[in-house]
């Protein structure tokens, strides 16, 4: 790398454990703090660095996916940024997807609430000359992940104003006021593509189902589907901007059972299916999902395509 970089004391923060051991093994200097949450998912407080914050993410994956998270393990990880005098940068490794974007602004406001006044930089993978999909950090080759850093982009001031004010908002109870910031330039490339995605997971306001619910369904109808575990795959594969993992969709796919007919090499929509598919009917009260993102729940509000914004279940009239 160079003898400058081996000089630098770096803090670098990864998307996950598998991208850690990713540069340990490609031999980058410096420290690694891995941030292994999902605050795309469940309830979230504006104050991370706060006992109610973590007792309310406990709270939520312990409820929702049945994980008992390591308290001790996290609190020790977080403590490196205690003493982050002897750092002279931190470099942020997150992907172009809602579940690293989420991840990183809540990190980026995390440093701020810690007053950390380092220059930040992030590493983003997506786009790839030459080649159609989008692509995570750990599929990029050793050179290409080279590249990647030494295009880092430093993060400026308004940067991270941006985040701080779109942290608050994720935490509010209006998240239309996410809209504006869709098409506001800053140096997070595929953010407009994250917050569109975002508003597209409330419920469709004719059928009931949201972006990620509809692309099973249409999953199910256009392929041919013989197991749950054949259809993840393909969730897993298809899913554009949302970066969900195997858990989240598993979870999804459980809940649209109402929609298919599970038989023993195949999976087909039932009339239930083919009718939400088509927008002929809102299965939102049979759905029914308490999931709640960052500071309101998915079942309170539909988002409606043609007005392109989200709009309170009470207040919508067909």
């Amino acid at each position: 790398m160079g003898a400058n970089y081996m000089e630098n004391k770096t803090l670098h923060i990864t998307n996950g454990g598998a991208l850690t051991n990713y540069l340990v093994e490609l031999e980058f200097q410096g420290e690694i703090l891995t941030w292994e949450e999902m605050l795309c998912e469940g309830p979230t407080i504006e104050h991370i660095n706060s006992p109610e914050f973590i007792d309310t993410r406990l709270k939520f994956l312990r409820e929702f996916y049945d994980i008992e998270a390591d308290t001790d393990k996290l609190k020790k990880d977080i403590s490196v940024l205690d003493n982050t005098e002897h750092y002279n940068e931190i470099i942020l490794w997150f992907e172009y997807d809602l579940f690293c974007h989420i991840n990183l602004i809540g990190v980026i406001n995390l440093l701020l609430q810690k007053k950390i006044d380092l220059p930040l930089f992030l590493v983003c993978s997506g786009r790839i000359h030459g080649v159609k999909e989008l692509k995570s950090l750990t599929e990029l080759s050793s050179s290409q992940l080279s590249d990647h850093y030494e295009a880092r982009v430093r993060l400026t001031a308004e940067d991270k104003d941006l985040v701080r004010t779109i942290w608050q908002l994720y935490n509010g109870k209006d998240h239309n006021l996410i809209k504006p910031y869709i098409v506001k330039h800053s140096s997070f490339e595929y953010l407009s593509n994250c917050l569109k995605a975002h508003l597209q997971r409330f419920p469709n306001s004719i059928n009931g189902l949201n972006e990620l619910e509809l692309n099973i369904l249409k999953i199910i109808d256009t392929r041919s589907i013989h197991t749950k575990n054949h259809l993840l795959g393909y969730a897993l594969n298809f899913q554009g901007f949302y970066g969900y993992s195997d858990m989240q969709f598993e979870r999804i796919i459980e809940r649209l059972s109402i929609f298919y007919i599970e038989e023993e090499h195949s999976l087909t929509l039932n009339e239930d299916g083919k009718k939400a598919l088509n927008f002929e009917e809102n299965f939102e009260s049979r759905l029914s999902d308490p999931m709640i993102y960052g500071g309101i729940h998915k079942n309170k509000f539909y988002f409606d395509t043609k007005l392109n914004k989200l709009i309170n279940v009470t207040n919508y009239a067909d």
